[in-house]
């Protein structure tokens, strides 16, 4: 695996990731027939909460991003996008993992959505997630939090 680090996402870092986006969405934005150069970019923009964002940096260079925005009592994971060379690598499992064990720590439900068939769907079926909605462009999954988790939290660990 790559070794990669996360920081705090800040308001500077919202054109980098909006590239990085815009690079990764593409071809399934483009099979769906819902490729737009500017939008691509802009519903990055829109969405972007840094208070919520981590980076990905590699070799100290923005290499993705993701979000996990709390709502009620789940966690939204957004945003999570990884350079192409960095997909398939390990890289996005070992984020996912933190990111899942936080919900797990606080029982909390973690919720996504994916374009319709995305590759990245099977990182997160991986995870957990199944699929609880779809229509012809997003497909909407949920995870409950781990059964082992809850169990180690109701014993005080």
């Amino acid at each position: 695996m790559v070794d990669f680090a996360l920081r705090p996402s800040t308001a500077a870092d919202v054109e980098a990731v909006a590239e990085i986006r815009a690079r990764v969405m593409r071809p399934d934005l483009e099979r769906l027939g819902r490729y737009d150069p500017h939008r691509v970019r802009q519903r990055l923009r829109d969405g972007f909460e840094p208070a919520h964002t981590w980076t990905v940096l590699v070799s100290g260079e923005v290499a993705g991003c993701v979000a996990l925005r709390p709502e009620g009592d789940a966690y939204w994971l957004e945003h999570f996008y990884l350079v192409p060379a960095l997909q398939g690598r390990g890289v996005g499992s070992a984020v996912l993992r933190g990111l899942l064990a936080r919900c797990d720590a606080e029982r909390a439900t973690a919720r996504l959505n994916v374009l319709a068939g995305s590759p990245a769907a099977r990182l997160y079926e991986r995870h957990g997630f199944a699929v609880e909605s779809a229509d012809a462009v997003d497909v909407f999954m949920v995870r409950p939090p781990s059964a082992t988790a809850a169990v180690t939290a109701g014993r005080g660990a």
